[in-house]
């Protein structure tokens, strides 16, 4: 009875289940003591295989049982192996009344070619745990031949899973007329963070998958690795400025819809900024999850779950831009600025140079803000601009450093010498933004020095002076190519009579 219940288990775990096969390279840790109000979190580094086919994959994973997933390191890179995608799969285990949920995290790599390859030693920290595994040896051979009976994906998605190999001539098949349809309220989403923008404006749009806490046991991702692609190649707009947000989530987040709660996992999320007036439009998507059964009377020797494809559509969306008022698109930047100025120094001295920073900061594209000239005077020497940028989540802070030279004292007024456009999308209007500091030079008035003549050099001066006055002729480069043209018709003369003269004598 032991082995029959360590089945019903493994079948419990079938949406994580390793490749068989696995070498003996595994590590089990568990986390610091828990309180007494919670369940203790036993984080498990996964056994990899052993042995795979050059067309297979290599995986390396870990499992955290009975809690929450905080914050885990990166996979390792592998010798001989190239990260493919990384997979995450939550299980619900039923075993004698009580419910176990596990998340599973696998990391997948393939391999460059055929042999044996070493696995040095690694190690990773989950949640605080530290996790490490031996080295070993994975046997990579050459791809069998195809197989028929292969288990693929069903080419209905509507068709439920089959579970089929040894553990059906043990128990039989699972009969779907024992199981019932559980209804859901998951739904797949594409949402802007507002519906018409000015040309040039930043729009936040995403993906995203919402899913009631209750039904967390009756769906699965199911091929997310090769759903995204797809998914984010249909979401890209050719008529954008596209800046990639963050990366999917794992671990999603709690939001509220019309009033309910629901969790929320964030698929995909790009920062889009158009670039002319056409409307931004993105199509109705399609992500395909697993939807499990539930057994309507739970016996002993049933699986309590029936696996089956469950396809969420979401709705398109298309997304306004208006125009910038007469037509200046392109030529100023768009966003909720404010200006950032400051000066090395409030009083400089008359022939010594000071820096001025001046720049933006908030929200919208920093890519279109551009250096603006600093208006010539012919009393003040600039230098620069210097760009720095420090980007933030929608906007950031970019300035310009130009280094500025007076030479008379006074003060110099910088709003009459710089100044930006910009438009606020809130208002609708156009802002300048001038430097609101103004630096008094110190110090006397700079005197331009004489250019000194030719005669005070050092060099040219003694040349100079004994130097030949006397006047030549205009044509004298004439006479010598004159010259030089009866020189050559003379040596060609000597040359033919050479040449008759060795004749006879031939």
């Amino acid at each position: 009875m032991g082995q029959v219940f360590l089945l019903l288990g493994l079948l419990g775990l079938h949406p994580a289940l390793a490749q068989p096969g696995t070498a003996p390279t595994q590590a089990t840790a568990s986390a610091p003591a828990p309180t007494p109000a919670t369940v203790p979190a036993e984080v498990q580094l996964l056994p990899s295989p052993a042995t795979i086919v050059v067309t297979g994959t290599f995986t390396v994973a870990f499992r955290l049982r009975g809690g929450q997933l905080d914050k885990y390191s990166e996979f390792p890179e592998l010798e001989g192996f190239k990260k493919t995608g990384k997979t995450s799969t939550t299980t619900t285990r039923i075993v004698q009344g009580h419910q176990f949920s596990d998340l599973t995290i696998t990391q997948k790599y393939v391999p460059y070619g055929e042999g044996d390859i070493a696995i040095k030693p690694f190690q990773m920290t989950v949640n605080g745990v530290v996790l490490r595994a031996k080295s070993s040896i994975v046997h990579v051979g050459p791809a069998p031949p195809p197989n028929p009976g292969t288990i693929t994906k069903p080419a209905n998605p509507t068709a439920s899973l089959q579970a089929v190999a040894d553990l059906d001539k043990m128990f039989g098949k699972p009969k779907p007329a024992l199981y019932q349809e559980v209804p859901d309220h998951a739904f797949l989403a594409v949402l802007a963070d507002r519906p018409r923008v000015y040309q040039g404006q930043g729009v936040r749009v995403g993906l995203y998958f919402y899913l009631k806490p209750e039904d967390q046991a009756l769906l699965s991702f199911h091929d997310f690795d090769d759903q995204l692609p797809p998914m984010l190649h249909e979401l890209h707009q050719a008529t954008a400025w596209q800046q990639p947000g963050p990366e999917p989530s794992v671990t999603p987040d709690t939001v509220r819809h019309r009033g309910e709660k629901y969790l929320r996992f964030r698929l995909a999320e790009n920062l889009y900024y158009p670039l002319t007036p056409q409307p931004l439009h993105f199509p109705p998507l399609a992500l395909t999850m697993v939807k499990f059964k539930l057994l309507k009377k739970p016996e002993a020797g049933q699986e309590n779950r029936l696996a089956g494809y469950k396809t969420y559509l979401s709705p398109g969306l298309t997304v306004h831009v208006l125009p910038l008022p007469g037509g200046r698109a392109g030529t100023v930047a768009v966003g909720d600025f404010r200006q950032v100025e400051a000066l090395s120094t409030s009083h400089p001295r008359v022939g010594e140079s000071f820096t001025l920073a001046f720049g933006v900061q908030g929200q919208g594209n920093l890519s279109a803000v551009l250096a603006p000239a600093l208006a010539a005077r012919p009393w003040l020497d600039v230098y620069g601009p210097e760009a720095r940028e420090e980007s933030a989540p929608g906007g950031g802070r970019k300035l310009f450093r130009y280094r500025l030279v007076a030479r008379r004292p006074g003060t110099v007024f910088l709003d009459s010498l710089l100044q930006l456009v910009v438009f606020d999308p809130a208002t609708g209007r156009y802002d300048t933004l001038r430097p609101s500091l103004h630096p008094v030079v110190r110090g006397a008035r700079l005197q331009p020095d004489p250019l000194p003549t030719p005669s005070q050099d050092p060099f040219y001066g003694p040349a100079l002076e004994g130097a030949d006055t006397t006047l030549q002729p205009l044509d004298v480069y004439a006479d010598v190519r004159r010259y030089a043209d009866w020189l050559l018709l003379a040596l060609a003369g000597i040359a033919a009579f050479g040449w008759w003269r060795a004749g006879p004598r031939a």
